[in-house]
This record gives C-alpha cells, sequence and structure tokens, in this order.
C-alpha cells in the first residue's frame, strides 16, 4: 500500500473508534482506495493506527489481543486462522468494569484466558513453540475481552479490514494475576460467563485455544519476529475466547471466570 493510502485508513478508522469527524456509524468497508488487500497491508494500517490512538487518549500500547484462535471463533467469524490486535493503556481495566452499552455500536464481550509476559520474546533464529514461550510468562488471568462491533456485517466487510481496525477489539478486563505453575494443566481450565447471578450455560476449556493457550502466545511471538517486532515484558496478552461471544443488555451483570483462576465482573448500564 502507498503511504497516502495507509494514512487514510488510519485516519478513518480512528475516527471510528473515538466517533469523531462525521465517523458516528458502522462502516460497511473501508473506501477500496484504502482498502487493505492483504494481512500484511492489514498490520501495517494496524501499526499506524496504534501511534493514532496513542496520541488521542487510549494512552500506551499495554498488550495484544488475540482473536480466532478457537474452532467456536473460526466457525462463528468464518476466519479459520489468528489474528491480532493492540491493547491500550486506557482500557486496560483491573478485575470490575461498569460499560455503558450506548458507547458501543454494538457492545460484545469474550471469556479468554490472559497471560503477563515476565520478560521479551525477541525474533529468533527458531520458530517459538508453545514450550519455549511458556517460560516468558510472570502470571496468567482471567480476561473479559471488550468488542465493538465497527463495521455494520463483519461476514460482509473484508478480513483484512476487520485486521486493521485491531480485530474488533476495544480493550480487556483482567483479573487477578496468579502463578502458571499452580494452575496445573492449562488445558483443562473451564471457563465461562454467568448471567445476573446465574450459573454459565456455556462454558469451554483451555484447549480449545489451538489445542494449548501456550500455543496461541507461540504463535503471536512468530507472527511477530516475522514483522520484526517484539513482545515486551509487563505486556499483557489475551489468548482467545473459549465460549462464543455474549451481547449484553443495559441492565446486565456478568460473572466471568475460571474454575482455577480468580473471576471479574462488569456492570453494564
Amino acid at each position: 500500500m502507498t503511504p497516502d493510502a495507509i494514512n487514510n485508513a488510519t485516519e478513518i478508522l480512528a475516527n471510528l473508534r473515538t466517533r469523531t469527524n462525521g465517523q458516528t456509524s458502522p462502516l460497511g468497508d473501508l473506501p477500496v482506495t484504502c482498502r487493505p488487500a492483504t494481512l500484511d497491508d492489514a498490520y501495517g494500517i494496524q501499526d499506524a493506527l496504534r501511534l493514532r490512538l496513542a496520541s488521542q487518549g487510549l494512552g500506551g500500547q499495554t498488550g495484544w489481543k488475540i482473536g480466532c484462535t478457537t474452532l467456536i471463533m473460526q466457525e462463528y467469524l468464518d476466519i479459520p486462522h489468528p489474528c491480532a490486535g493492540t491493547l491500550y493503556q486506557a482500557t486496560t481495566l483491573e478485575n470490575h468494569a461498569s460499560l455503558r452499552a450506548a458507547d458501543y455500536f454494538q457492545l460484545g464481550l469474550e471469556c479468554e484466558i490472559a497471560v503477563r509476559l515476565a520478560a521479551d520474546i525477541t525474533p529468533g533464529e527458531v520458530e517459538h513453540t508453545p514450550e519455549s514461550v511458556a517460560q516468558y510468562v510472570g502470571a496468567v488471568m482471567t480476561s473479559v475481552e471488550i468488542v465493538d462491533h465497527r463495521f455494520r456485517d463483519f461476514t460482509i466487510a473484508a478480513t483484512p479490514s476487520l485486521v486493521a481496525d485491531d480485530f474488533f477489539s476495544v480493550g480487556c478486563v483482567i483479573g487477578t494475576a496468579q502463578h502458571m505453575e499452580d494452575l496445573g494443566d492449562m488445558t483443562t481450565l473451564i471457563g465461562g460467563f454467568g448471567l445476573n447471578g446465574a450459573k454459565p450455560e456455556i462454558r469451554g476449556t483451555g484447549d480449545a485455544i489451538l489445542g494449548h493457550p501456550m500455543a496461541a502466545l507461540a504463535w503471536l511471538a512468530n507472527h511477530l519476529s516475522a514483522r520484526g517486532q517484539v513482545l515486551r515484558a509487563e505486556h499483557i496478552i489475551t489468548l482467545g475466547s473459549v465460549v462464543k461471544t455474549i451481547y449484553p443488555e443495559p441492565g446486565a451483570t456478568i460473572k466471568a471466570g475460571f474454575d482455577r483462576l480468580v473471576p471479574v465482573t462488569l456492570e453494564i448500564f
């Protein structure tokens, strides 16, 4: 893509995120003149968008979200591969959040496992593996990813356009940090949403995330390595939703967690 096309796409997506300069409705897709044709183009726009949004009030990058790491989400979105997006300081919350539904085009929540890195994961001569990246994990947490449908129909919008826009991401609510070695086999973690005090009706397990949660982290490390980027110490990585996205209505109270992780709570008004 040309620098002008990247800049135009970045401006549209930044305005969409902040509801400014007339961009107050979801997009059908980016204009053809600045629509990314490939995922490489999409991540180039995302890099530029990250700088723009940081300067417009979202603050510095606190980590990454990974989408489409479970079969249920790949089938739901009809995208057969993981996709990465950015987490920002202003929208990375802890333990509890109160969200106003009217602030979103369509508010969605996803129940995820997150990790915080204890050290940088740098590009290497060989591919990162689930085993090799596990040593960099300093803590594991419950996470609820907050998503928004900034495109009118994600089944019609081009996947690279969704990726350029941080792949639905708004932010996340992370729970109390726990040591990975205290959790046992992460593939057997069982998690889901409880709505208005009820027990979760649908639950998922850690092995839904690419067979093992660390496989998602390895995918991200390899993805960034191929682009010459580093996974930074203290960054939070949300590894993917173990259940299908929920769309809560105002008045809902939500508890999300896993059987061996401290839960988080949200109120929608």
